[in-house]
């Protein structure tokens, strides 16, 4: 996928880049940039209320996106997805505008140990204040596994930001409903949406989150799909303009669909570029994405798996190979390859229970995209272990 680097502006600008940072977030394509930048420079007015031709195409610019995202989740009908700053806010959502207000005291609330804490604090929070019991599902086992009658909502990952681990969210899905029918499921999906194919209705599920900025596109801006029912049983984070019918001193009345849930101005640019992302991502053809992805962190699992003081958590698979040297903390095996202008994670990557299980403070990840290369792999592997041999000797 070599000819794509030249259609992203900052490895265009920047040639010698080694970017395998993408689970944090990925680089923008140029279309997504020119899109936003067509807004602003075309038609750049507010949205929905106003009666001129420009703020119309805007109006209509932004909905389009709304449409062509619900339709690359795999949404019935684009009422279903309601635009947010992202994977955490749209999780946030689902704790305050559903779980607050359908469970109660002693219900149960089955959630990760893998989990990004995103999907998990929201939870915590919310157990402490209305008595609800968490669950935590150990490394390696399945969130059905925990699932009972008191069982009212799973919280679980698609895909795991530090061990690159994949989960087939349909099967999962299944097997949790087999245990108790009634059991609410809310997916993270931040590191699967944009990386390979993602149906939310097939999934079985009746929340996933998502970002954009983790699938080509803007910062700033994801999503929440909903099947309609749950929508109907949600009230919105925040209240005010652009979200509501009818007001009065005694009261109001809130929009329905998504407008209900999106107060005041939202991030329209970056809604029109969400939407450009993926019409993007189509056109590479997520398989593809997903298939190249997946082989470049094989190809460097199998180069780094056996270097001698370095250990791979986690099994090969996934799109994300994170690991740990005995020794040397990860800051300093980044900051010496960010010195050869390789751009990799270090930290315990929002998952401080992930890695207080596994025994460490940190570990370094490396995330890849549809840019990356096997060369971009050997160059990494070799001051991998440059910089390993000269903490070991020094």
């Amino acid at each position: 996928m070599n000819n794509l680097r030249k259609q992203f502006p900052i490895l265009a600008n920047n040639p010698d880049l080694i970017y395998l940072d993408n689970a944090a977030t990925t680089l923008k394509p140029g279309v997504v940039l020119d899109k936003m930048m067509e807004y602003y420079t075309q038609y750049g007015a507010n949205i929905h209320r106003g009666i001129y031709p420009m703020s119309e195409r805007a109006t209509e610019e932004y909905e389009r996106g709304r449409e062509k995202v619900a339709g690359f989740i795999g949404a019935n009908m684009a009422s279903e997805l309601v635009f947010t700053r992202g994977t955490t806010e749209s999780l946030n959502l689902v704790a305050d505008g559903w779980a607050r207000r359908n469970l109660k005291a002693g219900d149960e609330v089955v959630v990760e140990e893998i989990g990004h804490h995103a999907n998990l604090l929201p939870w915590q929070r919310l157990a402490l204040e209305m008595g609800l019991v968490l669950k935590y599902v150990p490394i390696g086992d399945g969130v059905e596994s925990l699932v009972t009658a008191k069982t009212r909502m799973v919280a679980m990952t698609a895909m795991s930001n530090v061990l690159g681990q994949k989960v087939e969210v349909g099967e999962v899905v299944a097997k949790i409903k087999r245990a108790n029918p009634k059991v609410v499921v809310v997916v993270d999906g931040a590191q699967a949406v944009g990386h390979g194919k993602v149906n939310v209705v097939e999934s079985g599920a009746d929340f996933w989150a998502f970002s954009g900025h983790k699938m080509y596109g803007p910062t700033g801006i994801g999503g929440l799909w909903a099947r309609t029912e749950r929508w109907k049983e949600m009230e919105p984070l925040m209240l005010g303009g652009g979200a509501v019918r009818e007001v009065s001193l005694e009261g109001y009345r809130l929009l329905d669909g998504p407008q209900g849930f999106e107060a005041g101005t939202p991030p329209i640019a970056e809604a029109i570029g969400l939407g450009a992302a993926a019409d993007f991502v189509e056109s590479v053809g997520r398989e593809r994405i997903e298939l190249e992805e997946e082989r470049l962190a094989g190809y460097a699992y199998e180069k780094l798996v056996n270097m001698r003081g370095l250990k791979v958590l986690g099994k090969e698979g996934g799109r994300i190979v994170s690991l740990s040297v005995e020794g040397v903390h990860p800051h300093d095996l980044a900051d010496y390859l960010g010195k050869y202008n390789i751009c990799v994670r270090a930290g315990h990557h929002c998952a401080m229970p992930l890695h207080t299980k596994l025994g460490l403070e940190a570990s370094l990840r490396i995330s890849f995209g549809l840019y990356n290369s096997e060369e971009e792999v050997d160059r990494l592997v070799e001051k991998l272990d440059e910089v390993i041999k000269l903490f070991q000797n020094g």
